[in-house]
């Protein structure tokens, strides 16, 4: 137990640090913890995002049944984003597993993937307030019925291929494009339908990851032990802190990472 715990500071000091984040902004978990296993700990990226599905698919999960006891899920529009989600990991599952083990190659679309998502997680951080401004200036260009339920489907496809391959895009990605589609949703709405539908997703994402051999226990442990508290501290301090700044350092993290891994 003292070797393990000697060995795995620090993953639990990392889990810490993007958990404070994750709380003090509600995103950045997929978006910072997987190029920091890349860059910091030269974890491999296949199993750096195995890793970390399998450890949002736990966190996310206990934030899901806090935004349930609240009342902040449209269950409904979970299961439209489901249904795209979990049909697009499943089939990039399998493409995965029928390309077998990857080479350098492989490695490189995943790292570049990684870096590409970033990127696009900064954007939406960026643009999310003027896209929902736009929405709201043109209502008549908004969906309605059968296009809603088919357009939400479309976005769970495109974020499910994204969480597979680089474990990112169900947080501030996912966040946005549910905007763009529910522009009245609340705030505490849009937080809790995005993680609820990130549950299953990161889950079977997970255990396919888990199923390819992507998954360190010893580091998933050890992740785990820094985040849960730090993500309840983040989430208290939050309440005191200027969200601005919080997201202001987010951005600038997300853009320098991104940048990194696409170099």
């Amino acid at each position: 137990m003292e070797e393990f715990l000697l060995l795995a500071w620090p993953y639990t000091l990392t889990g810490a640090l993007v958990g404070l984040l994750v709380g003090l902004t509600g995103v950045g978990g997929g978006s910072l913890m997987t190029p920091l296993l890349t860059l910091l700990f030269s974890v491999p990226p296949s199993v750096a995002v195995g890793t970390d599905l399998a450890f949002a698919s736990i966190t996310k999960g206990f934030g899901t049944a806090a935004h349930r006891f609240h009342g902040n899920v449209r269950w409904d529009i979970v299961t439209y984003l489901c249904l795209g989600s979990i049909s697009a990991s499943l089939l990039s599952l399998l493409l995965m597993k029928i390309l077998g083990e990857m080479g350098e190659a492989g490695h490189q679309f995943i790292r570049v993937s990684i870096g590409v998502s970033v990127l696009l997680t900064a954007l939406s951080l960026v643009f999310r307030k003027r896209m929902l401004l736009l929405v709201d200036a043109h209502p008549h260009y908004q969906l309605h019925g059968s296009q809603l339920k088919w357009a939400t489907m479309i976005v769970g496809c495109i974020t499910g291929v994204l969480v597979t391959v680089s474990s990112i895009g169900a947080g501030a990605i996912g966040a946005t494009l549910i905007l763009v589609l529910y522009p009245r949703l609340q705030p505490a709405q849009v937080a809790g339908t995005d993680v609820a539908y990130a549950v299953p997703l990161t889950a079977i994402a997970g255990l396919g990851h888990w199923w390819l051999g992507n998954v360190h226990f010893d580091l998933l442990v050890g992740l785990l032990a820094g985040s849960i508290p730090s993500i309840w501290l983040g989430a208290h301090l939050a309440k005191h802190l200027p969200e601005r700044a919080t997201r202001f350092t987010l951005i600038t993290t997300l853009t320098l990472v991104g940048i990194k891994m696409v170099a």
